[in-house]
């Protein structure tokens, strides 16, 4: 067996192969095309490579995969903290990455498949059509506010809202000043076009809802509709790489930091760590879920008297993701219990 470490750029890698005994057999920089690569490690077979995630480093995982190879792939912040030096060098990464192999010290990530790293994609392109929309929206709020009383009274008659469709003709009409003028049109054309943008991504992730049994089982949840369902069923991807619902609360950033030295142990705020889009997700879903389930509710209203309304949020999130996990593991819907309706 050969292991070989992998430092990953988007044009080109650093390769450094290693025999069982330790032994430095080749090393170089490799353009990253199959006949190069393969070129490479001519010779060096049966091998397990490594290389650490990131942007586009699935492109050469899948490549070295194709050639015969086992992948594992590296948590980068982990590797560096086990293996921390002052001389960085893409020779010096990828032998690093080797020997960590070897010895087999690489702390992996989990690899998605082609179908969940395409669903992930979707999700991601909606997020940023609706983050630019909100900017469009907060934009011409700001020169709205800018303009003379006049103006301002007529915007604050509108009671089916400024981006409606009726509220956006009504900014067509708005009779602004000068370069005030083009500026207002140009925003009210961008968000046009970004609703648009929005519209479609929406039916990628309805024809994704259907593709993905595990949403339509999430859908059932209080406080998750279409969107949420397929963003947690795809982050999540497979539950079972799961061991318990705290293992997929460490994943979601939602446990408290901790602290513990000698006798003393000092709980701080959560970690953050893992998927920020699960985190988001769940914490989004917290507040309708309340409105729905008396027991989730119960639960927020009795934490927030106690340690207020962030901590009860949390709660309430960590509860979700629990539920969550048991429906997906035991391949049903939710089902409320009529004695405790926020049990699953």
């Amino acid at each position: 067996m050969y292991f070989i470490g992998v430092d990953h750029h988007n044009q080109a890698s650093q390769m450094t192969v290693l025999a069982e005994d330790g032994r430095e057999l080749k090393t170089g920089r490799v353009f990253n095309l199959r006949r190069n690569v393969e070129t490479f490690l001519k010779g060096f077979h049966p091998f397990t490579a490594v290389l650490e995630a990131g942007r586009s480093s699935y492109v050469m995982a899948d490549l070295l995969r194709e050639l015969g190879g086992e992948v594992k792939m590296a948590n980068a912040l982990q590797v560096k903290a086990i293996a921390h030096a002052r001389i960085k060098t893409d020779k010096r990464d990828s032998r690093t990455l080797a020997q960590l192999l070897r010895a087999d010290l690489i702390p992996e990530i989990y690899q998605r498949g082609e179908d969940n790293r395409q669903a992930q994609r979707v999700m991601r392109a909606r997020a940023y059509w609706v983050r630019i929309q909100t900017e469009i929206k907060n934009k011409i709020r700001a020169l709205l506010a800018q303009q003379k009383e006049e103006i301002r009274l007529e915007v604050d008659k509108r009671k089916d809202g400024l981006f409606s469709a009726r509220g956006v003709e009504f900014l067509s009409h708005l009779p602004l000043e000068g370069q005030d003028k083009r500026v207002l049109d140009d925003l009210r054309q961008g968000y046009q076009e970004v609703q648009a943008h929005i519209r479609a991504s929406d039916g990628l992730v309805r024809a994704l809802y259907g593709e993905i049994e595990e949403a339509s089982r999430i859908d059932t949840i209080p406080g998750f509709a279409t969107t949420l369902s397929v963003l947690v069923a795809v982050e999540i991807a497979d539950v079972k790489r799961f061991s318990s619902p705290a293992h997929l609360h460490s994943y979601a950033g939602v446990i408290p930091s901790t602290y513990a030295s000698g006798e003393r142990m000092y709980h701080g705020r959560i970690t953050k760590q893992g998927s920020r889009w699960l985190r988001w997700a769940v914490l989004e879903a917290v507040y309708p879920a309340t409105k729905k389930d008396l027991g989730l509710r119960v639960l927020y209203s009795r934490l927030a008297k106690r340690k207020g309304p962030n901590a009860a949020k949390i709660a309430v999130a960590r509860r979700l993701l629990t539920v969550i996990y048991r429906v997906l593991i035991e391949k049903r819907d939710y089902i409320p219990d009529r004695m405790n309706p926020s049990a699953a």
